[in-house]
């Protein structure tokens, strides 16, 4: 990978719309402002920025003809915050302080398209500025003692629960997303800071090991920081997926440097702020914020391990850039997963569930249902019921609880939405519930649709469609099911609904997926942190969570002490003597049973 190619941060779409994209994203400015990040921090305070939701914005959000929809508009409640009482001048000078970044970027709100922030940009020097600091200040923090690095996370934990309603309102306006759907991210997060803030230790201790011959070799392995970790996290889920992943490196004992998306910089800015004020050394967490094509392949050029999560297209790219310097690379990729309700499921929960699995965070979550399965002997009475919840969701843009769904994040994720939904319509497939956009609520709200007969050679078939979009599929029995499910490329999620639990299983080990969950879309396996989160052939490779998540962020080291004798003829043995010994030896442990 050379510097000049594209790393954006997104979700996967359409390949040649992303190219489209990446190469609009390489057309970066030729002058770079000379600002040091103190003078940014200055430009921060003394100046308001154009706050999203603006009266102008929000009267024409109001006046906007609806169309002939069908999902209700969750109220806004009386006295609800806007943009301009979250986001405010003196919040974005605390987060960018010590922001390496000489240029000036800023960042919107799906809500309403208007400007959130200035950020300060980073350059390839500000990249290469930012690890250098990260590498000076990682030693110390290497050498503090892994409880002390434990501690961190366990006082964050509790940080981000008791100020909880200062992230979700950056999350929904960086987003867009309905509220409920942001705590999913303050939920995440905070499981996974307080496993590895009790399981690290035990993760990372010395474990003893038989040597070769034994009591006369004694072997420990040792567990080593990588050093300077470069993870690049996308926009989908700001925060699990930026300090969430990051979490597991620090205890560790590695430095981060992170590249968010620039549109929701903010959020990773304000994870780290919390985690400086829980006791992270500030220099350990370094943020640049700027072009994909410009700052990506900087943080694969310097990194010791590099964490990417976005689309699979661009994570070959990464694979590429991390193996052509010989660092260790986790990708999670792009999905189209499946859900398959059997013919002895519980309809009823199978539909509320499908609801949930198909339009959390409006369908823009990698391991959401895209494509749903259902017997044929339940296909018209499950269709019906989800049908009706669907068409019951309330839309929302309110910075509160109420709302079911939010809105799209950016212009290029609802055209890839209209386009998946008026081909395949155009195509012949039934328009079950959906297919509208709504910008009677804001510009990029697009309805949760419902697609029936749908097949080959339609796009929303086989390409991740990453909105709030899904697809049915009738099938006559479970090895039909389980190759359909199988019949895609991905690998990263999938959904069984059965009554019977050993069924379940038993689906579940055919299916070519990281994660299945049964009787349920995607939240058991992804919050179960003990257990490896991950995607199967193009979804990605590596694991977050359990002792992978961790591990993956060290280098195993194996110090072995020979004791009393050496490995070689000795105490008067010539070498055939010796080779004999040993091959006695060697027949004496197979029989003692010895590992």
């Amino acid at each position: 990978m050379t510097d000049s190619q594209a790393i954006p941060t997104d979700q996967a779409t359409d390949p040649a719309e992303q190219q489209a994209a990446e190469q609009a994203e390489g057309q970066v400015t030729d002058q770079v402002k000379n600002q040091a990040t103190d003078q940014v921090t200055e430009q921060a305070t003394g100046q308001a920025t154009e706050q999203a939701e603006s009266p102008a914005a929000e009267q024409a959000a109001a006046t906007a003809p609806a169309p002939s929809g069908t999902n209700p508009v969750a109220p806004a409640p009386a006295g609800a915050r806007t943009a301009a009482d979250v986001v405010t001048p003196e919040l974005v000078a605390r987060l960018v302080r010590g922001v390496a970044g000489s240029g000036r970027t800023a960042n919107h709100t799906p809500f309403t398209g208007a400007k959130l922030a200035d950020l300060p940009e980073a350059t390839p020097e500000d990249v290469a500025e930012a690890f250098a600091r990260a590498r000076a200040a990682q030693g110390a923090w290497a050498a503090t003692p892994v409880k002390a690095r434990a501690a961190v996370l366990l006082r964050f934990h509790d940080l981000i629960l008791q100020r909880q309603g200062e992230i979700l309102d950056l999350i929904q306006l960086e987003t867009g997303k309905a509220r409920l759907h942001a705590h999913e991210e303050v939920q995440s997060v905070a499981v996974a800071a307080r496993h590895y803030g009790r399981k690290a230790p035990a993760y990372l201790r010395p474990k003893h090991h038989t040597g070769v011959v034994p009591t006369l070799t004694k072997v420990t392995e040792l567990r080593q920081p990588r050093g300077v970790v470069g993870q690049i996290a996308p926009w989908n889920y700001p925060l699990e997926l930026s300090v969430g992943d990051a979490l597991p490196a620090f205890v560790a004992g590695n430095a981060v440097v992170m590249k968010p998306d620039t549109e929701t910089a903010l959020t990773a800015l304000w994870a780290r702020d919390l985690l400086i004020e829980a006791g992270l050394p500030a220099e350990v967490f370094q943020v640049v914020i700027g072009e994909g094509p410009v700052v990506g392949p900087e943080v694969v050029r310097h990194a010791d391990y590099v964490s990417f999560t976005g689309s699979t297209r661009t994570g070959r790219e990464v694979a590429q850039g991390a193996a052509a310097r010989l660092v260790g690379v986790t990708l999670e990729l792009g999905g189209k997963n499946a859900m398959l309700v059997l013919e002895d499921a519980d309809i009823e929960k199978a539909a509320a569930g499908a609801v949930r699995a198909c339009f959390s965070s409006a369908g823009q979550l990698c391991i959401s249902i895209e494509r749903l399965y259902v017997h044929e002997s339940v296909a018209d009475a499950f269709v019906a019921r989800f049908a009706a919840r669907t068409k019951a969701m309330r839309l929302g843009n309110s910075l509160a609880y109420g709302a079911d769904m939010g809105s799209l994040v950016g212009e290029r994720q609802l055209e890839t939405v209209s386009r998946h939904v008026d081909e395949a319509v155009a195509k012949g497939a039934k328009l079950v519930a959906g297919g509208v956009a709504r910008p009677d609520i804001g510009p990029l709200f697009y309805e949760p649709t419902i697609l029936d007969g749908v097949e080959a050679p339609m796009a929303v078939c086989t390409e991740e469609t990453f909105g709030p979009v899904v697809s049915i599929y009738r099938f006559r029995d479970e090895d039909e099911a389980v190759e359909l499910a199988n019949g895609t490329p991905y690998g990263l999620n999938s959904s069984v609904w059965t009554t019977d639990s050993r069924r379940g299983h038993a689906i579940a080990a055919r299916l070519r997926t990281g994660t299945v969950n049964i009787n349920e879309g995607y939240a058991p396996a992804y919050g179960s942190v003990r257990a490896p989160m991950g995607g199967m052939k193009d979804s990605g490779l590596g694991r977050r969570h359990g002792s992978e998540g961790i591990l993956k962020f060290t280098e195993a080291q194996t110090v072995a002490q020979q004791r009393l004798v050496p490995l070689a003829p000795s105490l008067g043995m010539d070498d055939e003597k010796y080779a004999a010994f040993m091959s006695t030896s060697l027949k004496l442990m197979k029989a003692l049973r010895l590992r």
